[in-house]
């Protein structure tokens, strides 16, 4: 199992007609037949380009209309492009539509048949996994009902379970996941770990950044047919619900001047740097315990993460973070105030926070640090500065592996 997806410039464009254009023929006499020539045309979609290696999960997010459900479909060979390309290898397995590919007049036994078959696989391919669908839906009493006296939820419970079962190298998934009650979620959730665990390559479009943060690898922000950002999940999810922020509570992304910070890094709007700058990082400094900056440590040194903050107005209990991170963005360290039972007070103005790590048993390798600070529910972030402060750990032995601690071998031979 395992599949690729590849688009390269990809291009969508839809007409738009009046709203009181004609729908009978009768009225298209009767007013003219000017009526119904479209009023414009319209980009859906225009020069995305992206590549997924199979085994990633990616979520698209997106407001309304951003395009995220027509990509889905050019990818699963609904319509076609009208600029650049899409190239998918494998089986591909989608939930585009809730109500796609099934009838209502017929039974819930009659429709997993007649999609498993559109979806590539002989009737006895269908029947050998039939049993298996109809458990992991949990319908074996409604199996044989008419589909339309099925539930909204029901409904996806089916079509999910049918997707599930014909194994994809490539999985499509359009916001049905929001549907259902949350032991079906975590069921499907479970069912989709399972799919990267094989190498299943999946896009999901998801209206809630937390799960695009916490089961993407990666993730694409769509705006208007065009693409905001494409990188790690937790960064662009985080651009997008900063995004969220109306503008009456926020400055615009091309308001904020560039961050310099005493490091020498400079954090850019949308880049690096992401939240509603409602409470800002203004520096950021790495230090060893006497105070003295640091790019460096040995494997087992201590290090302290200095956060200076500025906040023009009163913000009750935020909650700082900190995490360590590698290039590939595996995280090592998730450090929260929250995490810690730190609730801060309502701040405003000036102010410091320290973190101090006592040693970082890690092995040697390039690192970073990453820091930000959050609304008290975690619903979005204040200010995040993603890969701005690299740390290099020198370890004095080569070893396989993320952690460094000390230890000693003893041996009793010839005792």
């Amino acid at each position: 199992m395992g599949g690729t997806i590849r688009v390269n410039r990809l291009g969508k464009q839809f007409r738009r007609y009046h709203p009181n254009r004609p729908f009978t023929f009768q009225e298209a006499i009767l007013r003219g037949l000017r009526g119904l020539q479209p009023v414009e045309m319209f980009w859906a979609l225009r020069d995305i380009s992206f590549e997924i290696e199979p085994g990633k999960i990616v979520g698209i997010v997106g407001p309304n209309g951003a395009g995220k459900s027509t990509l889905l479909r050019m990818i699963g060979g609904v319509g076609k492009p009208d600029e650049g390309n899409v190239q998918v290898t494998g089986r591909i397995g989608a939930l585009l539509d809730l109500g796609a590919g099934f009838h209502p007049d017929l039974t819930g036994r009659e429709n997993v048949f007649i999609n498993g078959v559109i979806s590539g696989f002989n009737r006895r391919e269908v029947e050998q996994r039939f049993d298996a669908i109809v458990e992991f839906a949990e319908l074996e009493e409604f199996i044989d009902s008419p589909l339309r006296t099925y539930s909204t939820g029901m409904q996806m419970r089916l079509a999910f379970s049918v997707a599930a079962h014909i194994e994809p190298d490539v999985l499509l998934i359009d916001e049905v996941l929001a549907v259902g009650d949350i032991s079906f979620q975590q069921k499907c959730m479970d069912r989709i770990d399972q799919f990267k665990a094989n190498g299943c390559t999946i896009l999901l479009v998801s209206h809630d950044p937390d799960l695009i943060s916490d089961q993407c690898d990666e993730a694409m922000w769509l705006r208007d047919g065009r693409m905001v950002s494409y990188g790690p999940a937790a960064m662009v999810a985080d651009q997008y619900l900063g995004e969220r922020k109306s503008e009456t509570e926020r400055r615009t992304p091309r308001e904020w001047p560039v961050l310099k910070t005493s490091m020498g890094t400079e954090l850019h709007i949308n880049e690096n740097r992401v939240g509603s700058m409602e409470m800002e990082i203004v520096d950021v400094r790495l230090t060893d315990r006497k105070g003295a900056p640091v790019s460096e440590i040995d494997s087992g040194d201590p290090l302290r993460v200095e956060i200076e903050m500025m906040s023009p107005q009163a913000i009750e209990s935020p909650i700082f973070g900190v995490k360590i991170t590698r290039e590939d963005d595996k995280i090592l360290c998730d450090c929260s105030t929250a995490a810690n039972g730190l609730i801060l007070p309502v701040i405003q103005g000036r102010g410091k926070i320290m973190l101090e790590f006592e040693r970082l048993d890690l092995t040697g390798d390039r690192y970073y640090i990453d820091v930000g600070v959050y609304k008290r529910d975690w619903s979005y972030a204040y200010d995040y500065h993603w890969h701005a402060y690299p740390l290099t750990i020198h370890a004095s032995e080569n070893t396989e592996g993320l952690m460094l601690p000390p230890y000693r071998w003893e041996h009793f031979f010839g005792v």
